[in-house]
């Protein structure tokens, strides 16, 4: 058989298989197959190297004409493809330009900021106003103006963060273990009467279930003429109610805080263990073990306070409290939160309850 003879047979049988190939796949397959590197047509075409040199240029022209028809067979059909699946886009690709879009899975609110958002705004229908003072602060601020002198022992039990920097003229620097320090800084504002509410982060050396080195309070503190510690209670008492239900119980005992003369702890009821000290199995709780939850102190001005910044404590008092807001959110009724340091483990399956 001669060259143009096989020519013509590989031309034939290469439009048959492009006018069976039923879909785009297959007519790559036939393409490779003839047009390929080491396809028929192209194996074919290297035999014009054998042929004498009068038969090579008609023997090449053919082959050339036997490629174009191919090519031109097999785009035809491409084209049938492209436009067969681009009738179908209508079916198969439809799309409601009207329709509501897929949701973007949306987070929330860390659970601290929720509390803080809802303790400010029940303050604020108290007439509280919302502050924020250093979280790194001096000493002065931190302990010295809440009359706590230097090498006081009371300073013991705040368990504080020092700051490794030149003392300044206020003392040493600090992480702020309380949020008291606004008290000093509110007050030497001389913008008498006060009644602020400062939120803010505190820093101890603590870690237990009840405890994080690094946690919020709100500091409340209240500064005017005729201030009793009935006033103190009847807040603290329509915070609790507000925030924790009717039915809860709040108990005031009697405590020793340097900066408040009386001073007071705040306890409320356990909602863990609904006051019993025990769960339901008989297990003593682990939070609370005895029924009460503290949730801070609280106490009237000590005159050495006002005194420390300029203020008279002949003509003004008041009373000042301080909150952890963690403790506080875990005490609300339905939470069921027997850790605080859950709260900053950033658990998602714990975070996706809320």
């Amino acid at each position: 058989m001669s060259l143009r003879d096989a020519l013509d047979k590989v031309r034939t049988a290469a439009i048959k298989d492009v006018l069976a190939a039923g879909s785009a796949a297959e007519l790559t397959r036939v393409r490779v197959h003839y047009l390929g590197r080491k396809g028929e047509l192209t194996l074919r075409l290297k035999e014009l190297a054998d042929l004498p040199e009068k038969e090579r240029k008609a023997a090449g022209e053919a082959g050339n004409q036997v490629k174009v028809a191919i090519e031109k067979e097999l785009s035809r059909r491409e084209a049938d493809f492209a436009s067969t699946a681009s009738a179908k886009i209508g079916e198969t690709e439809w799309i409601d330009v009207t329709a509501p879009g897929t949701p973007v899975p949306e987070g929330h609110l860390h659970l601290t900021t929720q509390a803080i958002r809802e303790i400010t705004a029940l303050f604020r229908r108290l007439g509280f106003t919302r502050v924020r003072y250093p979280e790194a602060d001096y000493d002065w601020y931190a302990f010295e103006a809440l009359n706590m002198p230097p090498d006081h022992p009371a300073r013991d039990e705040w368990e504080t963060f020092f700051v490794d920097l030149p003392p300044g003229e206020k003392g040493k620097v600090v992480l702020t273990p309380h949020t008291s320090n606004g008290q000093i800084h509110e007050l030497e504002r001389k913008e008498l009467p006060i009644r602020m509410i400062n939120i803010s982060k505190c820093y101890r050396r603590q870690s237990d279930v009840s405890h994080v080195p690094m946690f919020h309070q709100f500091e409340g503190l209240v500064i005017d003429k005729g201030i009793s510690v009935t006033h103190l209670k009847g807040v603290l008492d329509h915070f609790a109610k507000a925030y924790f239900g009717a039915d809860r119980r709040t108990r005031l005992r009697p405590f020793h805080f340097r900066f408040t003369e009386p001073s007071f702890e705040v306890d409320i009821s356990c909602d863990i263990c609904g006051g019993t000290g025990l769960l339901a199995g008989g297990a003593v709780c682990r939070l609370c073990k005895q029924g009460w939850v503290e949730l801070g102190g609280a106490g009237m001005v000590h005159p050495n306070v006002l005194k420390a910044t300029g203020v008279d404590p002949e003509q003004w008092g008041g009373f000042a409290f301080g909150w952890g807001v963690e403790r506080t959110f875990m005490m609300k009724a339905g939470v069921k939160i027997d850790d605080l340091r859950v709260l900053y483990k950033n658990d998602l399956h714990f975070l996706h309850q809320f």
